[in-house]
């Protein structure tokens, strides 16, 4: 039987228990370092704040106009027709032209015309002897009624018979007058300055002058100035009439209030002309009264009848929060921007807005600050309460490049 060594034993105990304290420290440093790199890897994988641009809105001392979409007028316009009638004997202008007071334009059949004249001036000779006759022979009674040689019926009878041979002449010379201002009426002149249509009636042809429904042969329209007609509502002239009462801003009726307008293919509002004119009631059928604008036309760009776009001086200057359009939101009825919050949170502002100023921006009429910092791009991306990355920029530097930040 084999002996076994005490010490022996003891020795390898003391072995195997270094060797498991061994094998557990190194158990534990390889859990720490798994646990360090799995903390490592979830900090690299959490998700970063999505970068946006914040800028503060707008705020300034500004004046709002109204737009109203309107037509333009002639200033004048006149239809030409003749006063007397006849045969178109020549026609003196050519479709379309630029023509002046005055011009001549029809000339009728002069013949008939001179024919009445020298029959009226005929008979005023006549008239004029029967006076001369009729006043010598009343001369010779009157100076035998002094001496009673006369009886008072032959002095009476003479005495209207120069009466009568005094209305004859003044009836003759009527003749006269009218028979000339007929030969004159043979040359159909311009009434007014301005741009000619075409000619309705041919030389050759017969025309009825003088009457109601007398011969239209053109018509005239003097376009500088020209006229811009246009139709507020009850409210709108509720706002202006108040203003006026206030002082704020002139009435239309008494001020040359400012009005810029712009043509169909027109982007911005290039021609400025003033208010000269508002009606005196307002429609029942519509609810709204009539404007008037005038703005010169010596270019003649604009031509009665083209439609056009209007601003008017709508508000006294006063302060005003302006944002672009773009970056406003709808949730059906309600509008809203998103803002910075704190710890570059996300948050919701319902606004109130007013209308589109002469700057491209939109009015805010309530529900946002001066301080506040709007987000301008990746409107779509974002929700409230999540957190940003927001880098400071000012309106002025993202207007041209603000509508495609918001498609991002």
């Amino acid at each position: 039987m084999k002996t076994i060594n005490l010490k022996t034993v003891k020795f390898h105990a003391k072995v195997y228990v270094i060797f498991a304290m061994m094998l557990a420290v190194m158990a534990l440093l390889l859990f720490s370092a798994f646990e360090k790199k799995e903390e490592k890897e979830i900090v690299q994988q959490a998700p970063q704040g999505l970068a946006v641009e914040v800028a503060t809105p707008t705020y300034e001392t500004i004046t709002e106009w109204d737009e109203y979409t309107g037509r333009f007028e002639a200033s004048n316009r006149v239809e030409v027709r003749a006063r007397v009638s006849g045969y178109v004997e020549s026609v003196n202008f050519k479709d379309g032209q630029e023509v002046k007071k005055g011009d001549i334009l029809f000339v009728i059949d002069r013949r008939p015309y001179t024919i009445a004249l020298n029959q009226a001036r005929a008979a005023y000779g006549q008239a004029l002897a029967m006076l001369t006759q009729a006043q010598d022979n009343f001369d010779r009674v009157q100076n035998l009624r002094e001496t009673g040689a006369v009886s008072i019926e032959e002095f009476d009878s003479r005495q209207q018979t120069l009466a009568g041979a005094k209305a004859s002449l003044q009836l003759a010379q009527a003749t006269v007058d009218n028979a000339k201002l007929n030969l004159e009426f043979t040359k159909v002149k311009a009434p007014i300055s301005g741009r000619v249509s075409r000619d309705r009636v041919n030389q050759g042809n017969l025309i009825d002058g003088g009457a109601s429904n007398s011969t239209l042969l053109t018509t005239i329209v003097a376009t500088s100035p020209i006229h811009f007609y246009f139709r507020g509502s009850e409210a709108d002239f509720l706002k202006y009439s108040r203003l006026a009462r206030t002082g704020e801003r002139g009435s239309s009726r008494s001020t040359a209030n400012p009005v810029f307008l712009k043509l169909q293919d027109e982007a911005e509002y290039m021609h400025e002309g003033v208010m000269d004119f508002v009606d005196n009631e307002i429609d029942r059928s519509t609810g709204t009264i009539e404007g008037r604008a005038t703005l010169e036309n010596k270019d003649g760009l604009i031509e009665p009848g083209m439609f056009g776009k209007a601003r008017l001086l709508g508000s006294a200057a006063h302060e005003a929060i302006m944002i672009p359009d773009e970056i406003i939101g709808t949730n059906q009825s309600v509008r809203f921007v998103y803002v910075l919050g704190e710890d570059n949170t996300v948050l919701t502002k319902n606004i109130e807005l007013g209308p589109l100023h002469t700057n491209g921006l939109r009015i805010v009429r309530g529900g946002l600050d001066p301080e506040d910092k709007l987000i301008l791009n990746n409107i779509q991306k974002i929700r409230p309460g999540i957190a940003v990355q927001p880098t400071e920029k000012s309106l002025d530097e993202n207007k041209t490049s603000l509508a495609l930040a918001t498609a991002e």
